[in-house]
């Protein structure tokens, strides 16, 4: 299924939380519109970027 790009969202709705998952291989960087489903994205713990790189 290819998502709608041109779909409408309440972004003042929104319910974005981050957190850092522990799994057998490494760990994982995960950021998610938990308002929404499917809303999500991860990567390696390692690849993330840190705070001072959006300062």
């Amino acid at each position: 299924m290819t998502p709608n790009a041109t779909a409408k969202s309440d972004a003042s709705r929104a319910e974005v939380m981050a957190s850092v998952d522990s799994t057998p291989a490494q760990p994982e960087f995960i950021i998610a519109d938990i308002s929404r489903d499917d809303a999500y994205l991860s990567m390696p713990a390692s690849e993330a970027p840190s705070l001072r790189d959006w300062v």
